[in-house]
């Protein structure tokens, strides 16, 4: 059975494999700056553990975990997602077609992320991101540099900034600054998918 790394205030529906691209490109790292599991636990927090699962595909690291790895390898969160495969010829490079998406699972919160974004510099990323019934970013809020906005296509999302929630359906939208502490899940019983805007790039 998968073990998945969870936070306390997850609920149990919520219910995904873990993502073995992610432990390879960990150990990966790990191996490249000559660090053992125990030196990478007391940079990061996290425990021995919990490292080797995810190393070994065997667990789904947190969005606060993968922000902790990136951090102390001074790599964005974006060096998580899978290889995109290479585009066809002659294609611009302005324009990403949909088999050439990057996609990062979070699977312990029921997450994924889909980057839109072309390859390249830009002041701006766009994703879609599919939030499974019961998924959140956990209970504890986060913040980033930047902007977030953003509008729900399918689904129900409770999205909370600066201590203020509200219930996003279809067709709404949203912007906040990213420095005001935020989070979000999904309380309703289907997927949720929202076309999400992040500036400057975070991943």
């Amino acid at each position: 059975m998968i073990k998945q790394e969870m936070p306390q205030d997850a609920k149990p529906t919520v219910r995904a494999a873990a993502v073995p691209e992610v432990g390879q490109r960990l150990r990966l790292m790990r191996q490249r700056r000559k660090w053992t599991l125990s030196d990478l636990s007391e940079r990061t927090n996290t425990s021995v553990g919990m490292l080797s699962q995810i190393e070994r595909g065997l667990s789904s690291p947190s969005i606060r975990t993968l922000q902790r790895l990136a951090d102390t390898f001074a790599v964005p969160i974006g060096w998580f997602f899978s290889d995109s495969p290479t585009p066809p010829p002659n294609t611009p490079s302005w324009l990403l077609r949909p088999a050439s998406r990057r996609v990062l699972s979070l699977a312990g919160q029921g997450i994924t992320k889909e980057l839109l974004s072309p390859p390249g510099e830009g002041a701006l990323e766009l994703l879609i991101i599919t939030i499974q019934p019961g998924g959140s970013t956990g209970q504890a809020p986060y913040t980033h540099a930047g902007e977030d906005a953003g509008t729900i296509l399918e689904g129900t999302l409770k999205l909370e900034v600066a201590g203020e929630s509200a219930l996003l359906q279809p067709g709404d939208a949203f912007r906040f600054a990213s420095t005001l502490p935020h989070r979000f899940e999904n309380p309703g019983t289907v997927p949720c998918v929202a076309l999400w805007v992040i500036t400057p790039p975070l991943y």
